[in-house]
């Protein structure tokens, strides 16, 4: 749950997202850093006149020039006590008469481990071990299971769940309640016979540390699901006259070369004795475009898919930039293309 914290003088407004971090646990003098987002909202800059921490045990970093969109302010402490500890600085700034407090709580232990390695992945005072759902080549009546390992990073119990399930998917907790310093399994079933379409579903879900917490983006945790058409009772005849998929390549390389849209090709033939149908063509991230000259190839005839790459775009997506194609062709009914773009 985001607190909001928004300061005003005469056309200008300082609005730190958090004026709390609570940074759980680290270990004796490994110092541990809170990092308090801001961004300024009105048409003068905002100034940071001196940051004050309540003792030298905390150290204090923020821009010295004037701002006028987003900053950062890091507090840092240095551990060289054990046990629990709450640490705030004054904040004093051009945008208000009086200054402002943040505030950096958290325990230090005299054995601690770096789980950093084993759960990469921060969402407040959750760790996990990734944050992205993919389950692939699903047949219908299939009921496909993901795991995500979970890590209490607080000093307090807590209850993991997920928010907004879609009604494909099912998730459960063990152990339901966490307590600090301790990991535990989110277990993540997807039902096929919920799925309307073949090719890729994708969707959002939330990891609340309890519930009845508020939905942020910055716990969304995407999914994916490749439902795939089935040949079940096709004969080894019918597979000698059933379409087949040739591509010229199934990984395109980008290199932009300080350009922001750079092109590739993909040629497709049907080499089978049938028609060839791509009935469907989706991707599994932004920053591209893509286009089919044809979706329907009888024998022998040819197709090109165009693949625009976009830069900018695609230096905000999570995961691997893919483009799917569900066919015909009983040999390939998924074709998964991967963009390794630089």
């Amino acid at each position: 749950m985001l607190l909001l914290a928004v300061l005003t003088a005469s056309a200008q407004k300082l609005i730190a997202e958090k004026t709390i971090v609570d940074v759980g646990r680290t270990g004796y003098q490994q110092p541990i850093t809170a990092v308090f987002e801001f961004r300024v909202k009105g048409s003068r800059k905002v100034r940071i006149k001196e940051v004050n921490p309540d003792c030298s045990c905390t150290k204090v970093e923020y821009p010295k020039t004037d701002q006028n969109d987003r900053f950062q302010i890091r507090m840092t402490y240095d551990a060289r006590q054990l046990g629990h500890f709450d640490k705030q600085a004054a904040v004093v700034t051009n945008a208000t008469s009086k200054p402002f407090y943040i505030r950096m709580k958290g325990i230090v232990l005299r054995e601690y481990q770096d789980l950093s390695k084993n759960y990469p992945i921060t969402m407040g005072n959750l760790l996990l071990d990734h944050s992205d759902l993919e389950f692939d080549d699903i047949n219908r009546g299939d009921h496909q299971v993901q795991l995500i390992h979970i890590y209490n990073g607080s000093s307090m119990v807590c209850q993991p769940n997920l928010m907004h399930l879609p009604p494909y998917l099912s998730a459960t907790m063990e152990p339901e309640r966490l307590a600090p310093g301790r990991s535990g399994i989110m277990t993540v079933t997807m039902n096929s016979t919920q799925l309307h379409d073949y090719g890729l579903t994708q969707s959002a879900v939330y990891l609340a540390e309890n519930p009845g917490d508020t939905v942020s983006t910055d716990h969304e945790i995407g999914v994916s699901a490749v439902l795939l058409p089935s040949f079940l009772g096709m004969t080894t005849a019918q597979k000698q006259y059933a379409p087949k998929m040739e591509l010229s390549k199934t990984t395109v390389d980008i290199n932009f070369n300080g350009k922001t849209k750079k092109k590739d090709a993909i040629d497709i033939i049907n080499k089978g004795r049938t028609d060839l149908d791509i009935s469907s063509l989706q991707l599994f991230t932004g920053g591209l475009k893509v286009s089919l000259s044809k979706s329907k190839l009888k024998p022998g005839e040819k197709a090109t898919l165009q693949i625009t790459a976009i830069r900018d775009d695609l230096k905000k997506v999570r995961t691997r930039p893919r483009i799917l194609m569900i066919t015909n062709d009983p040999d390939k009914p998924k074709v998964t293309i991967t963009i390794n773009a630089k």
